[in-house]
């Protein structure tokens, strides 16, 4: 082994990726090993991985109505930067309802660290692949309004398959339970009115 031989061997390396980075066609199998060495950004991207966390979006169901979030407040509790800021929404007899009437995120303060979304217990709040938000100022752009978050369940889907399949067979097994539960409770309702009905009557009482 002659002196430099270290120094050679690196220089190869350098002059085959900077060749083939000319040759190879740009697929997201070849960037991934890294035989394409820069990104022709924006006109080529990368495909973000499904666990890939940005900003945190709200999920509905069907309708922008039937929002899943409840208003709890645990993500905003847990939020470490307290960027979240949840008000309830009450009904004109000021009865509280499961439903925010404002869910505020500030994305300047955001760290992206997704803890709202392992705290959440209804699978209402999930970070987003989302990344190109700039704007001209951060005071009203940047923060985000629950209208501006709400995103469907087919778009959880889209982006996070595999997490949304999980969460919606864990939805649907925990919905069945529930119908099973009350139909159970029903029928014993119904068996023990029934079983009053059958009961005679409690006898007058005797008068000496």
């Amino acid at each position: 082994m002659f002196y430099g031989s270290g120094v050679l061997r690196g220089m190869l390396v350098t002059l085959k990726h900077f060749v083939t980075s000319y040759f190879i066609r740009r697929s997201p199998e070849t960037m991934r090993s890294g035989a394409l060495v820069t990104l022709q950004y924006p006109e080529e991207r990368l495909k973000e991985k499904e666990r890939y966390r940005n900003f945190p979006f709200l999920i509905y169901d069907k309708t922008p109505d039937n929002l899943r979030c409840v208003a709890c407040d645990i993500c905003a509790k847990e939020c470490p930067p307290k960027c979240i800021y949840i008000v309830r929404e009450f009904d004109k007899d000021g009865k509280p309802l499961k439903r925010p009437a404002v869910f505020d995120i500030d994305f300047t303060v955001c760290m992206n660290c997704g803890i709202c979304e392992e705290a959440c217990p209804f699978d209402a709040i999930y970070m987003d692949h989302e990344y190109e938000i700039a704007g001209p100022e951060r005071n009203e752009s940047l923060l985000y309004h629950r209208d501006q978050l709400l995103k469907s369940n087919g778009y959880f889907h889209k982006i996070r398959p595999t997490d949304a399949a999980q969460v919606d067979a864990a939805r649907k097994a925990a919905e069945e339970k529930k119908k099973a539960a009350a139909a159970a409770a029903a029928a014993a309702a119904a068996a023990k009115a029934q079983q009053a009905a059958q009961q005679p009557p409690p006898e007058p009482p005797k008068v000496n």
